[in-house]
């Protein structure tokens, strides 16, 4: 199955759990400031539980500021963020799992210690590992995980003898052995190159599909945000002040949903304005 093909065949389920669960994730007038600088203002937000939300924009319009939020590395300056009717944690939790575009892996441990480590910690913050029983536990639930996103044969190398796509599948595995709600991504597929890209997209949807999880994915690929989302999300900074640069931050300027009819979800974002389109071209092209 393409994966177009895969995203839309998901869509129809999602229109059913969005009826049932329409503010799974919710963001209430949120702004973030760094001093005079506001990066961020006024976000509001509702997306339902299964979600797969693409974030495009220009660099350095906030995108990675608010996945950082999400994940609870940063707290709003003013506003709320709710996840499941609750506040957000104000810290990283397991209901929150994160990849990066850089390989976030231990160079120290094997494919199989990198993802089973993941269960260790937090059962045994002391001494890091498990034993007996509990130990084989958390090893076959990593070889489980390491199997499905295709490193079932590699458990025993090191990620500098992993390739850099196979360095990313370790990267989600390693989101995953936590069974997170939310998965935020960070341009994970950034520094791949294109063939490679396209088979970790095709893993990415066949993850989702199987675990319906609410992802956050930030692109500056169009493209990539159309393939893979049921919904873009557009940061852009509709107010500038050139004697302030820093007085006005990004808000979610378009917020299109990726519907059945992906012709009418196009002409949409050909709508978008030359600046926008523009940066979002030339970051792709430079990536």
């Amino acid at each position: 199955m393409s994966d177009m093909n895969s995203a839309a065949a998901a869509r129809a389920t999602l229109a059913d759990r969005a009826a049932c669960n329409p503010s799974f994730i919710e963001v209430k007038n949120v702004w973030q400031e760094y001093g005079d600088q506001v990066v961020l203002e006024r976000l509001n937000l509702s997306v339902a539980e299964g979600e797969f939300c693409t974030l495009v924009g220009a660099s350095g319009c906030g995108k990675s500021t608010f996945l950082r939020m999400l994940l609870g590395q940063e707290r709003p300056s003013r506003g709320q963020i709710l996840l499941d009717g609750q506040p957000l944690a104000h810290e990283p939790d397991a209901s929150r799992g994160v990849v990066f575009q850089r390989y976030s892996v231990f160079p120290h441990l094997s494919v199989l210690n990198n993802v089973a480590l993941g269960l260790e910690l937090p059962r045994a913050p002391l001494l890091g590992r498990l034993f007996g029983g509990a130990r084989r536990e958390a090893r076959e639930q990593a070889r489980a995980i390491l199997r499905k996103v295709g490193l079932g044969a590699s458990l025993d190398k090191y990620p500098a003898q992993l390739s850099g796509g196979m360095q990313q599948r370790l990267a989600i595995a390693q989101a995953l052995i936590m069974k997170p709600r939310v998965l935020l991504l960070d341009e994970p597929f950034g520094a791949l190159d294109p063939g490679i890209r396209k088979d970790m997209h095709g893993l990415l949807l066949e993850l989702w599909h199987e675990t319906r999880l609410t992802v956050f994915m930030v692109t500056h690929d169009l493209s990539e945000g159309f393939t893979l989302g049921t919904r873009i999300l557009v940061f852009d900074k509709p107010r500038h002040d050139p004697h302030a640069p820093g007085a006005f931050g990004a808000r979610i300027t378009y917020d299109i949903p990726l519907n059945e009819d992906r012709r009418a979800a196009r002409a949409a974002v050909a709508t978008l304005p030359a600046h926008l389109a523009g940066a979002l071209n030339a970051a792709h092209q430079g990536a």
